[in-house]
């Protein structure tokens, strides 16, 4: 089962890519929609299910209680109503919060890196155009003198 800190960065989900991120069954999704009043996707012109990241969260959370901690579907339902889906939903795997801090410094790191690179390339393209033009100007001088 994906953990919510793993879900894609996306605005919209299909039923079955829910499905495969919850580890469960497109049947059980639409099912529990009718039972959970936060599993509530739109649907699309042509009637297929669209789910945002706050129904996918809800899902994992269903998926959490009624599988990892045992719940009724009565029991889940009330858990989210008294404590929200927030509360249901698995705690964060300290290893994955690392690796994800870890990549986003790694990225700004990459970033800065690009950036020093990129000033110091220019730096030196001015200085060889500076050079390449006081060459021509002692060229030019040295042509005058003959």
């Amino acid at each position: 089962m994906t953990k919510r800190n793993d879900l894609p960065d996306k605005l919209y989900f299909k039923i079955g890519e829910v499905a495969e991120l919850a580890d469960v069954k497109p049947h059980v999704l639409r099912y529990w929609e009718s039972e959970f009043p936060a599993i509530r996707p739109q649907k699309s012109r042509s009637g297929q299910r669209l789910y945002r990241r706050q129904d996918v969260e809800a899902v994992l959370a269903v998926r959490h209680l009624l599988y990892d901690r045992r719940y009724t579907i009565e029991g889940a339902r009330q858990h989210l109503k008294e404590d929200g889906v927030e509360a249901a939903l698995p705690p964060p795997d300290p290893e994955a919060i690392a690796s994800a801090a870890l990549r986003s410094a790694e990225g700004r790191h990459k970033d800065e890196l690009a950036r020093v690179k990129a000033t110091t390339i220019r730096w030196y393209e001015e200085k060889l155009l500076a050079l390449r033009m006081e060459a021509q100007r002692f060229l030019d001088g040295a042509k005058k003198g003959r």
